[in-house]
């Protein structure tokens, strides 16, 4: 599948999710940008990352004090989620959806566990 369509995919998804998020979700994902990219390795700290990974998120929670140079943002790496998914375009779907909300979880202060307690993983 080509990086494009799964890009406009991606953005379908994404504005779909966000528009039914209650507004105080909805407003946090309104202040972290989100990319698409193939894969992990355009990132200044990518070389710690093991390549596999569905997103990623980067920067300050918005629960601390940020430097106006170091903007939070989720990355989303969609050749590697269209690999997990073994190349369903609803099941891409879906997942980009999960995946943004597990990244979305993480800037708004959430560790691993409180993530995955609220069905984000």
């Amino acid at each position: 599948m080509n990086f494009e369509t799964l890009s406009r995919w991606a953005d379908e998804e994404l504005k779909s999710l966000v528009s039914v998020l209650p507004d105080d979700v909805k407003k946090a994902a309104d202040h972290v940008p989100v990319s698409f990219e193939k894969k992990p390795g355009d990132g200044p700290f990518d070389s710690d990352l093991v390549g596999d990974e569905l997103g990623l998120f980067e920067g300050p929670s918005a629960m601390e004090e940020s430097d106006p140079a170091d903007m939070p943002r989720i990355r989303l790496f969609l050749e590697n989620l269209w690999d997990w998914v073994e190349e369903d375009e609803q099941d891409f779907r879906d997942e980009v959806g999960t995946t943004f909300l597990h990244e979305l979880g993480h800037y708004l202060g959430w560790d691993e566990d409180e993530v995955s307690e609220r069905g984000l993983e």
